[in-house]
């Protein structure tokens, strides 16, 4: 009897401690149960293109927004405090097509559905299932849903920049980006003067009856801020878009949040230009970092689908460099606005047609 005693003080501080973790998870409003998060995919008749994240760890979502710092900064740290699932087996579901994939290393998973039958224009609904593969019978331990956008078949298409393109962020400098992040929430940060309206009429540009353009928001900001950044677009009445982020990171990573390599924005505005090669498109970026290198270089590869490249003025420092690049786009014989006001922006796409006045 003597000999159990050990075991039993074992298995009680096991118990302890992991009554501790739960209560401290919901103190921090976290989960330790797995969620498959399904973020907004594109595609096109063909061919669509469905991706998230499977989380072992993940932040409650946020209910309540109140104008104190403390708040905010609790907030933000939560979302860098989840933890991936990494190399989960996840089932996809759309339009009728079921496919499994397996999550990278950060919980990320991507998979191109091939569809049987045309897809028509607009929103279709995706299902995601996290399957286990150790449970015998198969067990699901977890389900996501999210939109999948097939677009009009519109003349025009819009790739935008986030981070001091249309959300102002002070991106050029780290600690003021960290304290904006940090005190701030999707409810009290601010758009650009006049930003939303230009984007309002460009989503209509063209379009024809029953129908809008197509947006793409693709950023260096990170995945961990995908829930602020689609409430601050919707709160704010940007166009419904995609959105498109870079890799998830981890708390002790947070200093360096949006200063990921941009070589992978490249890429992701190729995939988006190549699943449309009927689309021109126009790119809407700024100063503060590698956005005119970037769209100089989708330019060059593309130029007959590149309508037009916008670029606001925020870094003072950037403005010579910045006009060098665009003059390899002009030198294309694709238009450039250089603007620090989005009114100069949206009296230029009234010129080039792209909106009503």
């Amino acid at each position: 009897m003597e000999a159990a005693r050990p075991a039993l003080s074992v298995k009680q501080n096991i118990s302890s401690k992991g009554t501790l973790k739960r209560y401290f998870l919901t103190w921090l409003r976290l989960t330790d149960q797995p969620t498959v998060k399904v973020y907004r995919g594109f595609g096109n008749a063909q061919r669509l293109t469905i991706h998230g994240t499977v989380f072992k760890q993940s932040a409650h979502p946020r209910r309540k927004y109140r104008h104190s710092v403390l708040v905010n900064m609790f907030s933000l740290v939560r979302l860098f405090l989840a933890r991936p699932y990494p190399h989960a087996t996840v089932r996809v579901q759309c339009n009728g097509q079921t496919t499994e994939t397996r999550a990278d290393v950060d919980g990320y998973f991507r998979v191109d559905l091939p569809m049987p039958e045309p897809v028509l224009p607009g929103w279709h609904p995706v299902k995601a299932e996290l399957v286990s593969q150790t449970i015998n019978p198969e067990t699901i331990l977890a389900e996501g849903e999210g939109q999948v956008l097939v677009p009009h078949p519109t003349r025009f298409a819009f790739i935008s920049d986030i981070d001091d393109t249309f959300l102002i962020s002070h991106s050029a400098t780290i600690a003021k980006r960290l304290l904006v992040l940090l005190t701030q929430n999707a409810h009290s940060r601010q758009p650009f003067d006049g930003v939303v309206a230009h984007y309002q009429l460009l989503a209509e540009a063209d379009s024809g009856p029953d129908a809008t353009n197509a947006f793409f928001y693709v950023s260096s900001s990170e995945w961990n801020l995908y829930d602020p950044i689609l409430e601050f677009s919707q709160n704010n009445g940007l166009p419904m878009g995609v959105y498109l982020l870079s890799q998830l990171k981890q708390i002790h990573q947070l200093l360096k949040t949006g200063q990921n390599k941009h070589r992978t924005k490249f890429d992701r505005i190729v995939r988006i230009i190549e699943t449309y090669p009927d689309q021109q498109f126009v790119l809407l970026g700024d100063d503060t970092q590698e956005d005119p290198t970037i769209y100089a270089s989708v330019a060059e590869h593309f130029t007959r689908q590149i309508r037009c490249v916008y670029i606001r003025q925020v870094n003072d420092r950037n403005q010579d460099k910045t006009r060098e690049t665009l003059s390899r786009i002009e030198a294309l014989h694709i238009p450039c606005c250089y603007f620090s006001h989005s009114a100069e922006a949206r009296q230029h796409s009234v010129g080039l047609g792209l909106a009503a006045t």
